[in-house]
Parts: C-alpha cells; structure tokens; sequence
C-alpha cells in the first residue's frame, strides 16, 4: 500500500509539474451512488470525492458521528458494503476499486477496473460484483474471493461463463452508471446516463463541397413538405427550413431578415415508431423506409433507445428497456412489487426555437416498469405542478413557486416497505418524497445543503441521510415529520472557492430559470453534453455583424451571423476559458455573451450580474479533461489500438478497399498524427493548419513573415481564436472545434442497421462517425489503414504532449487542460 501512494503521489506531483495545473484538479465528475449504510445498519459510508477518501461514520444515535476517514483513488464516486466491514468504494479516475476493511479503516486490496467504473453491486448465486464501466460502455463480472483475475471479453467464451477470471459484457448503450439488484439477487439492473430520446439529425445545410456527410434530404422531393403543384425550386419547394406551426412560424419571421440559411432538421419516433418533426410532418420514409438512402441511411436504419439494461445473473444475459428518458441519472428496485424506478431528464429537443422552448425545454421524470412485463412503464413528471405555459414571450413563475420544482435529479431510495421514496434534486437543493407511483407524497420539497446525491435510509426508516456534494455535509431528515434534524453534519472538502462559489451558476435549478426545474445544466450535464442537437435559432431575432478573426487573414470575408442557425449540437464546457469566442459559430466574444440565455432561454427574470458571471466564469476555468483512455500508461500514443464499433464509409472500396459498414483494422495513433501534420491533407493545407495541437482548436495567430503575430484580443480581453469561413455547410462563419472528447461523441452509424445515439460530429452532428469524417473526398488519404489511423488518432487526442508548431502550416496552439494518462 506503501508504495502504491507514493506512485499515485509521484503520478499527480508529475502532471502538476508538466501542465502548470493546481494541485487541485477539477474533473466535476457526477455522483452515482456515493452513500450506503452496512447491512447491520449501524454505520453510513460517504463518499468525499473532492478529498479522494471514504467517509465513515457511526449512525447508531439516529445522526451520524464521525469514526474516521480512509483515503481511497481518485474521485471516488459509488460505495457499497458487501459485508458489515468489507465496503467496495469506485474510483472514477483512478479506474479502480478500493476494497476498505471497517475494522483497521485500511484499504485491503485495489481492483482494476476498465475505464471510468462508476457503480458496484453484488448479486447472484455464487454471488459476484457487477461493475459498470462508463466509458466504455462495459460491465465487469468479477468474483470477489479472486478480484484480480484477468479480464476476458464474453464474446470469447464459449458459454459466456467462466471460472476463474473477470468477465467483460459489452453493453449496448451509452454511459451504464447507476446500478441495482432485484429482491431475489438474481438480476441486476443498470441505467444508460445517456441513452438518448429517440431523435435524430436530418441533412439540410450541404454545399455539396466534400465536407458533409448526411444528404440535403431536407430540400428532397421525397419529403413531406413537397408540393407537386409548386415548380420545383430547390430552397423554396420544399422549404428549408420548413415551417414549425402548419405553414407558418411561430414566432413570425422578422420580416427585415434576409432569407435563412438552409439547415438540418431535428426528428424524434414517436410510439408508433414514425420519426416526426415538430409541425407533425412525417419523415418515417426517408429515416428508415423504402427511401432511408436518401437521409443517407440503409432502409430498416433503427435508433436503440436502451434506458435500462435488464441483467439475469445466471445466464449473463443481456436485455434492454427503453422509452422513458433521455439522461438516466439513478435507479432502484421497489421493495414489495419489483418494479425498477428510474429518475432523470428529458429534452424537448425536437421542438424548435429558442422563443417557443423558454423556460419549457426539459422534464425532470420519474419512470417504472415491471421487469417480467417491461412493456407496463410509467413515466411521470416529477414537477407536475408545472403547466409549461406555451405562451410567447414566456411568463415566469414567481421565486416562491419555484421551490416548489425539483431539478437535475440524482438520488432515489424507498424505505423498506416500499410505501414511501425520496429523490434527491442536485440543483434545486432539495428532497421530494414520493408514493409507490411516483406521485408526490406532499407538495413542498425538503430543503437540504447545496448539491444533494447520495440518499440513504435505516432499517427503521426514520433517518434518512442525504449526502450534499457541492457543501460538503450530510443532512439527516426524520422521516416521521418530513424535516430536517439541524445541524448538518460536516466533513473535510478541499474545493478551492473559486469553485464552490461559481458552480451554483451552472446547476442551481431555482436561481437561475423560470419555472424552477431547469439550468445550464441541464443540457451541459456536469459541464459536459446531453449527447443532443437542438435549434435554438430565433425567427425575431436580428443579423450579427461577422467582429472576429476570419481565417485568421485580414480581409478574409466570414458572413455576418443570421438568427435562424439550425441545429447545433450540444458542446462541453470542459476547458472552454481563455479559448473564445464561444459557440459553434464563434458569435459570442466571451462568456458574458451567454448571460441572455438565463432569461431567453432558462426563462428566469433576470440575468446574472457582472460579479456573478466572473464566478460562473472562474469556476469553468478550473474544470479539467480526464485521462485519455486510449493513450498509453506513460501517455505516449498507441500504435496498434484495436478499433471496435468503427467501421469503413467504403470510401477506397471497391478498389481493393473495405466495404461500406465493414470494421476497421487497428490502429496506429503515431502514424495518425503524421497524417494530421502532413501537407497537403486538405488542399494545400494540413489538418492541423486549423486543428492545431494540442487542442485542435484553431490558432491564435497569424504568420506575418516568419513571425508569429497574435490575434487581436476581445471586447473584454478575451483570448480569441480563429473562425474559418466554412465548415461545407450554409453556417459561413465556424469556430475551429476541438478534438478532445471525440471518442464521448461515438455511436452514431448510418453504415450499420442500429446506432446507440442519433448526432455525431460537426455542428449539427450530421457526421455519423470518425471515420466518416476522415474518409471525405476533402481529405487526401490513400488507403483504409491510414482511415484507422486517424480515426485511432483522434480517440487519443487529448492528453497534450505533442509536438507543437512554428510555420505557416503548423502554426502554434492554445494549451489545454486535459491530464496524464497515468493520473490515478
């Protein structure tokens, strides 16, 4: 144990040292089950992310007393108690689990994990533990009288079942975090944080210049808003875009307004499983019927909605629930009728405008289903006091109807009859209780400390403990009377104060929207991405002079900034100071440019003031990027990555070239970057001319001769990059995006018959993969190897050290906040 601490204390020391980083890191990681009580039911275990450790405190008083503390890995996240003094605590960084004796207060043994884990639980006969695995979409079966065993995939045993190692199911959807075990231990149950909502990207914004993928099929005769009676005119029959309120716009389009460019279209299935828009106009033909090759789909193209996966315990066998919500944030078993309750959010993404979305984009739900019969679902509004007015421009309601919502929910428990359960809501800093349907138990929250997660209950089922993350303190409600037992109960955070002070900005339900249930949050989940598109374009709205570095060249000719966008998707907020403008497009200057979205789009009443958008701003500057999990231990590159669920566009075929839709060979992350760096990759460019290194951002200035000469700073000072003039689409004005969370946004595939999420790359995700990207005639590459390179580049992209440049065709880059592979 010894020498392990000091490897982690030398591993951290490290990546201080090499990135100029704080000794705190900040990777704003989420809680997925940070609290637990033994099953002897004397003592609560919590767990303290911010300070790396295993809180333990007795609770045979009815409140909880401090025993001590064990330091554990990195951002510890989900604890369990196998026994009354064995307790299994998940390492999200460290990608491990800490096996802690109560007894000596002594981590007893570390098990490798793939990477991120995030839940543990024990079920079964043998009994085993269950680990998910969210970033890579995995569940490790490990026996815990052999937890080091090595790690076999399922696929390649024989019966998958095996003795004597540690088992890997792949899972069919995105982020498995929260887990839970049937009364009877024999099935476990594990929610997808993002399994999206059923709604896809349609093309409608093609140049036809080789950098787009998806065709215009939204200016396509074969959709529904052709009319045959009209002379076809592309643009105009069918429109593009069409109309969102029968054949007109709701709102009215400013009538001084050039015309709007042609964009993407934005469609969810409904039921009956017809991909609808928002005018009720039916694209199920061109999505997944006869003509799906005009969406650029194979006909039979389906969108896996896999909320939860449905885990028998003998057998290993895996199956799915699906049509309850898109962020599935926790999850729990219903005592006495089984049934699987899960709580989260979901997007109204595919209604458009931000005039008609305000204050009304997302519900906090509530969702059960029977695990015999899973087709029996419930899905229910936590907040359904809430009427979502429709009216524009939005009313808000009054601050002291606001407390009555719950936001960003991330905890549910049920006492042990089952008559009544708690869900705890991380940004409205409450607890609601429930009945066994779902129903509020009465109409006002329980207000606790700021950020509450983790819940947990007695056996009595008179204290229920909630942990508050963002104060670092555990609140304890007498369940008898529905209050709080004051003081709350404190332990050691370490979070610097320009973080406990800003981040209430980005999660604080109450303060910062209209209805009380809502936040930047909300679609930045934990300052990431909701995996989602949406058009936030505006028909009232009015042109913005193009004000930024076109190209980096002066004189370069962007076009000024028109109020109907289209669809974007949805971007992380990881690392995004001191690299503006903001946005897709690059029209904000800075972060103060975004404080109209408080009222325009979270319908509060009120915008933040200048003090409070510099603590907003202050807390986004420390947020990190985790280590890459495709980078070797010592951070260098790989150079042989297998590439699994990567397949060929068949752009070399059939020249002796794969197939369309036919798996990529592995692949070379060195050669990868040569491609990256190699002249002529893009005309007479390279990438990384734009994508410089290491973020892939765009440069921050321009080569005046052989010198280096920055570009011109913002309104407010801040550091501003380069926009280009094009990205193939009709948005004539683009920011260089980065290239470090690529691998988080895999999983849309039109070269297969199934996709585990419906928005890839490019502003508005109509790029299914990687590989389709690299793969466009834009690009000069000569064969399917060099594909896999690239794409095994761009997965391994973050974690900086690579070689930086100094000419015209590789000029310098900003710095990035991403971390060691080693860390942990």
């Amino acid at each position: 144990m010894v020498r392990c601490k000091i490897q982690l204390l030398f591993v951290l020391l490290t990546a201080t040292i090499s990135y100029g980083q704080p000794s705190f890191i900040n990777w704003e990681n989420a809680h997925v089950h940070p609290m637990a009580i033994t099953p002897n039911g004397q003592t609560l275990l919590v767990t303290n992310t911010a300070d790396n450790r295993l809180e333990v405190f007795d609770i045979t008083s009815g409140r909880p007393v401090a025993v001590g503390v064990v330091p554990v890995g990195l951002d510890p996240v989900s604890v369990r108690a196998r026994t009354d003094f064995e307790v299994w605590v998940v390492n999200h960084i460290s990608d491990t689990i800490s096996v802690v004796d109560l007894l000596s207060l002594n981590v007893v043994a570390t098990i490798q994990t793939d990477d991120e884990p995030a839940d543990v639980v024990f079920a079964g006969s043998p009994l085993r533990a269950f680990v998910s695995c969210s970033s890579t979409n995995t569940i490790l079966v490990i026996d815990p009288n052999d937890p080091n065993a090595p790690i076999v995939d399922q696929a390649s045993l024989p019966d998958g079942i095996g003795n004597g190692v540690t088992i890997r199911m792949q899972v069919a959807g995105e982020e498995p975090r929260a887990m839970a075990v049937s009364a009877d231990g024999l099935t476990v149950y594990v929610a997808m944080f993002e399994s999206g909502n059923e709604s896809t990207i349609l093309g409608g914004g093609d140049l036809s210049g080789g950098t787009v993928f998806l065709p215009n099929v939204v200016n396509d005769p074969l959709g529904p808003y052709f009319d045959a009676s009209l002379p076809p005119a592309l643009g105009t029959n069918p429109p593009n875009p069409p109309p969102n309120d029968g054949t007109n716009f709701l709102p009215p389009i400013e009538p001084t307004l050039p015309a709007p460019p042609r964009v993407g279209l934005i469609v969810k299935r409904n039921a009956a499983g017809q991909w609808m828009d928002d005018n009720a106009h039916d694209w199920t033909d061109v999505v997944s019927g006869p003509n799906a090759l005009a969406s650029g789909r194979p006909v039979g193209w389906t969108l896996d909605d896999h909320d939860v996966g449905v885990l028998d315990t003998t057998t290993l066998g895996l199956r799915y629930v699906g049509g309850m919500t898109n962020i599935c944030m926790a999850l729990a078993v219903h005592p006495t009728s089984g049934r699987v309750a899960v709580v989260g959010t979901d997007a109204t993404n595919d209604i458009r405008f931000e005039p008609v979305l305000n204050g009304r984009f997302l519900r906090v739900n509530w969702s059960s289903f029977d695990p015999v019969g899973p087709a029996n679902k419930s899905v229910m509004d936590l907040n359904a006091h809430l009427t979502y007015p429709t009216t524009v421009p939005f009313v808000p309601l009054p601050p002291d109807q606001r407390v009555r919502a719950i936001g960003d929910p991330r905890g549910i428990v049920y006492n042990t009859d089952g008559t009544r359960g708690y869900v705890t809501g991380m940004g409205s800093n409450n607890v609601i209780a429930i009945n066994a349907d779902g129903t509020r138990a009465f109409d006002r929250p329980i207000p606790v400390g700021e950020g509450p997660t983790g819940l947990a209950i007695d056996e009595s089922g008179t204290r229920l403990f909630v942990l508050n993350k963002f104060a670092g303190t555990i609140s304890t409600i007498d369940t008898l009377t529905d209050t709080e037992l004051l003081p709350r109960v404190s332990f050691y955070d370490p979070t610097p104060t320009s973080i406990t002070t800003g981040r209430k900005h980005l999660y604080n339900t109450h303060e910062t929207s209209g209805l009380g249930h809502t936040s930047c949050g909300s679609c930045h989940v934990d300052a990431r991405l909701d995996r989602l598109a949406w058009d936030l374009g505006n028909p009232t709205g009015s042109m913005k002079t193009f004000n930024q570095n076109c190209n980096g060249l002066p004189g370069a000719v962007c076009n000024d900034w028109h109020p109907m966008k289209g669809p974007m998707t949805t971007q992380t907020l990881q690392d995004i100071i001191g690299h503006e403008p903001h946005h897709w497009r690059g029209d904000k200057d800075g972060l103060e440019e975004f404080n109209g979205a408080f009222t325009d789009l979270l319908g509060d009443d009120e915008m933040l003031t200048p003090a409070e958008m510099q603590e907003f701003e202050d807390f986004l500057a420390t947020i990190h990027f985790p280590p890459n999990p495709f980078r070797n231990k010592n951070n260098t590159l790989p150079t042989n990555l297998p590439l699994p669920g990567h397949y060929s566009s068949g752009r070399f075929f059939p020249d002796g070239g794969l197939a369309p839709g036919d798996p990529l060979p592995p692949g070379d992350a060195v050669s990868g970057l040569a491609l990256h760096r190699r002249p002529g990759m893009d005309g007479a460019l390279a990438c990384v001319t734009c994508h410089t290194l290491p973020t892939g951002m765009g440069m921050d200035g321009v080569f005046v001769g052989t010198t280096f000469v920055p570009l011109p700073l913002g309104p407010l000072g801040e550091h501003h990059l380069m926009i280009v003039s094009s990205d193939g689409s009709t948005n004539r004005a683009i920011k260089v995006p980065h290239l470090r969370n690529m691998y988080d946004k895999v999983g849309f595939e039109t070269t297969q018959l199934r996709s585990l999420t419906g928005f890839g790359f490019l502003h508005d995700g109509s790029v299914d993969s990687i590989s389709r990207f690299v793969s466009l005639p834009a690009f000069s590459l000569d064969n399917d190897q060099d594909v896999a390179d690239l794409v095994a580049f761009m997965l391994a992209f973050s974690g900086s050290d690579l070689p930086q440049g100094n000419s015209p065709i590789e000029p310098p880059g900003p710095p990035s906040l991403d971390t060691h592979a080693a860390v942990g």
